[in-house]
């Protein structure tokens, strides 16, 4: 079935355009409410959001729905997304929804809904939902008296900085780093200078003002270069970056240098290995993490499971197989031993203890790895299915064959954008170069002919 409202990640779209409106929010309140109601006591959702300004309006339509379907809603403010899928589970809450669009600029936003275990909703679930946002559903909601409240909860900041610090030893302190962390002006501006600094870290903070339209705006995972100049004015011995949400992380160590999600697995996997936590015998990435993270697994006799890109599918796979360590190259990281969902901040604590533990710079520490080359470019197409097209088919063929075994190519169309991208990997940097500048000029070929 195709979809209309929920992508790979929930609803997301341009504030106040299709689907993201207050019309179709108050409707997946109603829906979500109708569809999570299971017995007669008094059912509640949990509901965060991020800084956007058009939290406000998505946040009350919002409310308006799962009153409407009886539930009582619990409003947490701005807090990051790890902090709803655990305040779910810890408030006994039926579901939860984190208004937000990650990464995405201030304009954009979205709805991510989570069930009472804390885990991201299944596609089964979310079609049902689907379903119902086009349906007359006033005939199931709640009577006059059996309407939701809503009220604001304290107290949360607190339960998820306690959290977030009781995923180190009791007996770890990070006193003697200095840090910096960027908050990215999104959910993180509160909690995660404060939990740093509680551990006993000397914190330095950038980008945690949030004005409602500076969310991500050239600074936080996605925009590294702000964090690395900080790093060094201040003689940091490590930086870290959350996204507009928090659920992701990027670091750089004292030297600028950026530590990527595929290198924090590395060493979370290895430094796990060897205190006998890690389960599972490997870690979960997806076709985007580089070759260089399967050779150094594979050198400690591990395991890389690759899946489709996207967060959902590296969580279903290590539910499915056991594995404790999952997550994408972005710097999206899933440690189940304490989440359900990326947790920016538990997993750069996870590094910091590494580096605290070790007594080495974090350059050494966090880099275990020498990444094999990969070129990643993305190519417009106007319409049709260029990958269909006999050239390009055979110009694809042709590229595998000239990389072999000991390179990759990863060729898929974007799932929010009128983009195929097109990722080669291999040891010779001129050749991965060639191949993608190749395939790119015969899918561009192949959409003008075709238009």
């Amino acid at each position: 079935m195709s979809r209309r409202y929920f992508g790979t990640d929930g609803i997301r779209g341009r504030a106040n355009k299709f689907p993201m409106t207050a019309e179709v929010a108050m409707k997946v309140g109603m829906a979500a409410g109708l569809s999570f109601q299971n017995g007669s006591h008094r059912h509640r959702v949990v509901l965060g959001k991020d800084t956007r300004l058009s939290g406000y309006m998505i946040e009350n339509a919002l409310v308006s729905g799962f009153c409407a379907a009886g539930m009582d809603v619990f409003l947490l403010g701005p807090i990051p997304t790890p902090a709803v899928a655990m305040l779910v589970r810890s408030l006994r809450a039926d579901i939860g929804v984190m208004i937000s669009a990650s990464h995405n600029p201030y304009h954009d936003n979205g709805i991510k809904l989570f069930g009472p275990d804390g885990y991201k909703l299944s596609d089964e679930i979310e079609s049902r939902i689907e379903t119902m946002l086009d349906q007359e559903v006033e005939m199931a909601l709640a009577d006059a008296e059996a309407l939701g409240r809503a009220k604001r909860i304290d107290g949360v900041h607190d339960r998820y900085i306690e959290f977030a610090k009781r995923t180190l030893p009791r007996s770890m302190s990070l006193s003697g780093l200095r840090v910096v962390v960027d908050c990215a002006n999104g959910a993180a501006y509160k909690v995660a200078p404060a939990a740093l600094w509680e551990l006993g870290a000397e914190v330095v903070t950038i980008h945690a003002e949030p004005n409602g339209m500076n969310i991500n705006q050239d600074c936080g995972s996605t925009h590294p270069l702000s964090l690395a100049k900080k790093v060094h004015e201040v003689r940091a011995d490590i930086g870290i970056a959350l996204d507009g949400d928090a659920d992701r992380v990027v670091m750089v160590d004292e030297n600028g240098t950026i530590i990527d999600g595929d290198q924090i697995m590395a060493l979370i996997a290895q430094t796990w290995l060897e205190n006998g936590r890690l389960a599972g015998g490997g870690i979960v990435a997806t076709v985007m993490s580089n070759l260089g993270l399967e050779r150094f697994l594979g050198d400690q006799g591990l395991a890389l499971h690759r899946t489709k890109v996207g967060d959902r599918y590296v969580v279903e796979h290590m539910r499915a197989h056991g594995l404790n360590v999952g997550g994408e190259q972005s710097g999206h990281v899933v440690l189940s031993d304490f989440s359900t969902t990326g947790d920016g901040l538990v997993c750069a604590l996870q590094v910091l203890a590494a580096i605290k533990r070790m007594n080495r710079p974090a350059s050494e520490v966090c880099r275990r790895f020498e990444p094999v080359p990969q070129v990643l470019k993305n190519v417009h197409f106007s319409g049709g299915k260029p990958l269909e097209s006999e050239p390009v088919k055979a110009i694809i063929a042709d590229a595998r064959s000239r990389l072999g075994e000991k390179g990759r190519l990863v060729i898929r169309p974007s799932g929010t954008e009128p983009l195929i991208r097109v990722m080669a990997e291999a040891d010779d940097l001129g050749l991965v170069e060639r191949v993608v500048e190749d395939i790119i000029g015969v899918i561009a070929t192949s959409t003008k002919t075709a238009a």
